[in-house]
């Protein structure tokens, strides 16, 4: 056995140790004493290496089971051990409520059952509410378990009908676990027990493919050979099953399981609270003095672990803990008080290593290994004892094991971290694959709603139609396409408003109307010329504007700011110090950060990112290199308590590094506050953190190199001049999750460096919304299940006058939970207090107005109600849903209504938003939304606003995009805009059933079979002169389709979405990558689908040409450049190939030879 073996294998070793494992032998309950709760995890963990058995550690509370999870896979890595932690969460939810447990969680408690079915018995942490709830029985599992393997026979069909019995809901695209879909021969679903989406082919009954995809792009990643398909839930099939097929998990863990009952005083209070949770004669729980009854009859092994040294105890281990010797607080202290607590600890291990105890240390990361050996040579121990014996892994706590002299101290004790532990995220493979918050979407139209047609102008949406070809009358579109209707102007009052049908393919050219005020806009009259001069008005317009941002721009570029050098040491090690796991977009910020201030020119960078995606630490890292190179920092953040509460956030990251971190708030007295200021003009204060005070004249810095704006959105104008002044040479970051439009869209067009980030930390979910009237029971319901949980609730009533009132009806509706109360114009050391409270847990309902908005953090807090929710504008919503789901609970926000409100049409819509956009990552929808609902506003000043509502949001940021980039000297791509007329193609299904007659050769108004957009049917009779010669023969070539079947993607959004991908596509690269995407998504592309893709492609060919016109009519092709026909020795290329995709791969050869 290696030392460090022999090290983890202390506690066992021990005659102590030796008896609790022979105990355990004999089976039967027994009690141990003088274990602390640091010690729990060392023990489940150790039991299940050594006895090779499944071990259960079982404890009251939710938080607990977190930790101890935590901790536990930080002793199995460290016993190099292939047991795995498994989690069994409860569900959170009662059966008899309307909400089903959230995925993830149906996801935990099966993979936990799956494991104990496997090779290697698992470690498992367990509520008692987890396991007094029922779960499916071994039998029903392995009844609804099948496994695929590749190349088996099995129709689709009834493998769809399979997944249906064992609870999948059918849905049009798998995005969520318990989800499938069926397209052609692809069968698409999402087990409860995989890391990813599973997408089956099969070629007729054989499965031809299995292999993972991505939920948010669709797109696959791994092929895999073989999949265990898990039942698709199980409260829903719990309902359906009666009898045995219900059991616990006590019935699924094998005769030879050890239980660990931590804290049996905790264990059995819960249980108390939890039966009378539910109601009597309940089918899906047991009562808790069944199970013990149980455990008995089997006589499994069950240890009561007791902190306190009992007599009574049968056996005595003696695992202590570190806190007499290094005492904590709840708030971080003075600095100086820290760093003596941490020199007296770091003497104590000095005389524990010189006694003879063997003493392990373990940090979260390098980062902080690193400095941990600093401060150990910088106290003057390493030239007495040594170097350090030190590990990598996350522990809660530290503990003392006497007997063997063994000490482990974890990074808690080390730095003197929070006793508030906040708990780390854990992680979900497809987490980081959200999809991207930057993806507006102009394209979801609503019946009513206003559209641009670039060519057309300001028209309402209709709806979509299918325009049959039988029938049509003169002057209509022939091409009978699927097509989207919009109505415009009347330019004779006495007809009808005139209709334009715009085919699916064309759907590019369409957009949603957004506009800068709140009245609707002027249709256009079609036909007519005013919607030409309102375009060019906007363009010119549009350039003037682009030339003025470019202009600010460059003044900002000649001015020279601080270069700050390369990273420290100080700086690698406090980046590495960071507890939780960067995100992608967060490491592409920080880094995009740090390098505009390594610059000259000052810095201003925006970072968007969605409310708790990690902007703060982008910023405390850049306020960590400021510092570092000798300059101070300002923090500039709109309310007092998210002053206090980044206070806290600064203090505690820095608590290592001698930073001085100083607070200019209403929290802090007038004295403090001069104090302050005196301070930080003599230089002496590194970082300050304040709101408005800190823009005040009486605050002068000695030596400013970083401005910190934070909630950019809730400062008004004049605030913002003051910090443009500042600008100008000093180094700016702003933070915003909910941007203005106007920053929002300066940034979207290229005027202002920006960084996004919209991946969500790993394991975050989504907050459910609930939109309802106001309703007491609801309330009640609401608060108690989050207080089941061990959460916190915010209760938000935004009338200081009515708040009392709003307290007392609280007090009434559940008696049991603690409420305090805060609002802005309580006394700043009272509303301290009260926020203090609520952050440590103090209290469960945090009664308020909106001064919980800007960013405050409270991971236990994870429901969120609105009282009056037609009072508050989007982005205000938005940001107050974002206070709750900071960690990877399922959270709720309840926004409520007035009963009576008949409410007005903008705050229904509003509502609906916040409903609609409730995934992660939405802010900037949202922002856009907001823009659509409330108009653009004053965007630009009054003189842009006109043409905004004149020419629509989204094609006037495009015109703003393009001068921006012609003004800048850069090439500006132009939509490829290519007519194209093949006459052996047809271009939809309806086209397949007309008579297939070859073209005569007549003039130009003759009727033609392939649909173009009504604006392209200027066809070539002005050119019949110039023609080169023409014989009158027929085409030879079959008439094939080109269009997307509705049998290969049948729901209409996603076949605009591909002809509008097709038509902005600019390069073949494009055209080849939407190929190889739809082939992968629905199966072999059909013929018909191979050839729309073809002509995509052969327009970007052409236009890369500089040809502007394809046509093949009787087998000859013309070519238009410039207007004039392309020909061989005056006459047309003769096309000779039968097939239509062999006779559109010889037009491409004849035009890449161009």
């Amino acid at each position: 056995m290696s030392e460090r073996s022999q090290l983890f294998n202390q506690v066992i070793a021990s005659s102590a140790g030796k008896e609790l494992v022979k105990r355990i032998a004999a089976g039967g309950a027994l009690s141990c004493g003088g274990v602390d709760l640091a010690g729990w995890a060392h023990l489940g963990a150790i039991l299940g290496v050594q006895t090779h058995r499944p071990v259960v550690l079982l404890t009251g509370k939710l938080k607990q089971q977190e930790i101890l999870q935590q901790d536990l896979e930080t002793w199995l890595r460290l016993l190099k051990s292939d047991m795995k932690a498994q989690f069994y969460p409860d569900w959170e939810v009662l059966p008899h409520e309307d909400k089903l447990p959230h995925a993830d969680v149906i996801s935990e408690r099966l993979e936990t059952l799956q494991a104990l079915k496997g090779e290697q018995p698992p470690v498992i942490t367990a509520t008692v509410a987890s396991l007094m709830q029922c779960t499916l029985s071994p039998q029903e599992i392995s009844h609804r378990t099948r496994t695929l393997k590749l190349g088996e026979r099995l129709d689709p069909l009834d493998f769809i009908e399979w997944l249906e019995e064992q609870g999948y809901e059918p849905e049009a695209q798998v995005t969520a676990r318990g989800e499938l879909s069926l397209r052609g021969g692809i069968v698409d679903v999402f087990p409860f027990t995989t890391p990813w989406p599973i997408r089956f082919e099969f070629f007729g009954d054989e499965l031809e493919s299995i292999r993972y995809f991505n939920p948010q792009s669709q797109i696959s990643r791994d092929k895999i050979d073989q999949v265990d398909i898990s039942p698709g839930g199980e409260v829903g099939l719990l309902r359906h099953i009666k009898g045995s097929g219900r059991t616990t998990l006590l019935e699924h863990l094998p005769e030879d399981s050890i239980l660990l009952f931590c804290d049996p005083d905790s264990i059995e209070e819960m249980a108390a609270q939890k039966v009378m949770e539910v109601p009597p004669g309940d089918q899906f729980h047991v009562e808790w003095a069944t199970l013990c009854n149980r455990m008995d009859e089997r006589n499994l092994s069950r240890i009561e672990l007791y902190e306190l040294d009992s007599v009574a105890s049968d056996v005595q281990l003696d695992i202590t803990s570190l806190e007499v010797f290094r005492p904590m607080g709840a708030q971080i202290s003075d600095p100086q008080i820290v760093d003596a607590q941490r020199r007296e600890f770091f003497g104590q291990i000095h005389r524990w290593r010189r006694q003879g105890y063997k003493v392990l240390m373990l940090c979260n990361n390098e980062g902080e290994q690193e400095r941990l050996e600093e401060l150990w040579d910088e106290y003057g121990f390493v030239k007495e004892g040594g170097k350090l014996d030190i590990l990598h892994g996350t522990l809660s706590r530290g503990f003392l094991f006497n007997e063997e002299k063994w000490v482990v101290i974890s990074d808690a004790e080390i730095f003197g971290r929070y006793k508030v532990q906040r708990p780390r995220r854990m992680k979900s493979s497809y987490g980081g694959d959200t999809k991207s918050a930057f993806d507006i979407n102009f394209t979801e139209l609503e019946k009513g709603d206003y559209v641009v047609h670039v060519q057309h102008g300001i028209g309402r949406y209709l709806g979509m139609k299918v325009m049959p070809l039988s029938g049509s009358k003169e002057g209509d579109d022939k091409s009978a396409h699927e097509c989207i209707v919009i109505e415009y102007a009347q330019s004779d009052p006495k007809n009808p408003p005139p209709k334009l049908y715009v085919p699916v393919s064309e759907a590019h050219l369409v957009s949603k109307y957004v506009g800068s005020g709140k009245i609707n806009p002027p249709l256009n009259i079609l036909g007519g010329k005013r919607w030409e001069k309102t375009k060019e008005k906007a363009e010119k317009a549009v350039r003037d504007l682009a030339a003025e941002l470019l202009r600010i721009q460059a003044v900002r570029e000649t001015e020279y700011g601080h270069a700050f050098g390369e990273d420290t040491t100080w700086q690698r090690e406090f980046e590495t110090s960071f507890v939780y796991e960067e995100t992608q977009d967060q490491m592409k910020a920080i880094e995009q950060a740090k390098n505009d201030m390594q610059n000259e020119q000052p810095m201003d960078r925006l970072i968007c990112g969605d409310v708790g995606f990690g902007k703060t630490e982008v910023a405390i890292r850049a306020a960590f290199k400021a510092v570092m190179a000798g300059k101070q920092v300002a923090v500039l953040v709109p309310t007092t308590v998210l002053a206090q509460q980044h206070f806290n956030t600064f203090t505690e990251r820095m608590m290592e590094y001698p930073v001085r971190v100083e607070l200019l708030s209403r929290f802090r007295t007038k004295s403090q506050q001069a104090k302050t200021v005196g301070a930080l003009k003599a230089g002496a204060v590194d970082i300050v953190i304040g709101t408005h005070r800190l823009v005040q004249p009486d605050v002068v810095f000695r030596d400013l190199g970083l401005v910190v704006i934070d909630e950019e959105q809730r400062f008004g104008v004049a605030h913002k001049e003051r910090f443009k002044m500042l600008r100008t040479h000093v180094d700016v970051l702003t933070l915003s999750a909910t941007p203005i439009p106007r920053t929002l869209y300066l940034a979207l067009t290229g005027a202002r460096d920006m960084s996004t980030i919209e991946t969500p930390p790993v394991d975050r979910l989504p907050v459910e919304t609930i939109v309802a009237d106001y309703n007491e029971d609801l309330i009640s319901k609401a608060i108690r299940r989050e207080l089941h949980r061990g959460g916190q609730v915010f209760f938000l009533h935004n009338r200081v006058g009515t708040i009392h009132t709003v307290e007392k009806k609280l007090r009434g509706i559940v008696p049991e939970a603690r409420i305090v109360v805060g609002h802005g114009q309580m006394k700043s050391d009272e509303l301290e207090e009260v926020m203090t409270s609520f952050i440590e847990g103090k209290a469960d309902v945090l009664l308020s107005t909106t001064i919980i908005e800007s960013g405050i953090d409270i991971p236990n807090a994870n429901t969120i109600i609105i009282d009056r929710a037609d009072r508050f504008g989007l982005s205000d919503l938005y940001q107050l849903r974002g206070r709750v789901g900071r960690y990877k609970h399922q959270a709720y926000a309840y926004v409520l209504l007035p009963r009576h409100a008949a409410l007005l049409a903008d705050a229904r819509r509003r509502i609906s938003a916040i409903k609609q956009y409730s995934s992660l990552g939405s802010g900037f929808k949202i922002a856009m939304r907001d823009l659509e609902i409330r108009g653009a506003g004053n965007l630009l000043g009054p003189e842009q606003s006109g043409h905004i509502t004149a020419v629509g949001f989204e094609l006037y940021c495009q015109l703003l995009k393009q001068s921006v980039s012609q003004l800048k000297g850069e090439k500006v791509k132009r939509r490829v805009e290519v007519e194209t007329k093949f006459d052996f193609l047809t271009l939809s299904p309806e086209q397949d059933t007309a008579p297939k007659q070859s073209t005569r050769s007549q003039p130009r108004k003759s009727k033609s079979t392939i649909s173009v957009p009504r604006e392209d049917i200027c066809e070539l009779e002005e050119y019949d002169s110039d023609m080169p010669e023409s014989n009158s023969e027929e085409n030879t070539c079959e008439i094939a389709p080109a269009y997307i079947p509705m049998g290969y993607i049948s729901l209409l959004p996603q076949r605009i979405d591909v002809y509008r991908r097709l038509a902005q596509a600019d390069d073949r690269s494009t055209v080849r990558s939407l190929s190889n995407e739809l082939r992968d998504r629905f199966g072999k592309l059909p013929h018909a689908m191979e050839h729309l893709l073809l002509v995509g492609e052969l327009k970007v060919i052409a236009s890369d040409q500089g040809v502007d016109s394809i046509v093949v009519d009787k087998d000859r092709l013309k070519l238009k450049r410039s207007g004039d026909y392309i020909s061989l020795g005056g006459k047309f290329p003769r096309l000779t190939k039968k097939k239509a995709l062999a006779r559109l791969r010889e037009v491409k050869k004849l035009l890449l030879a161009l």
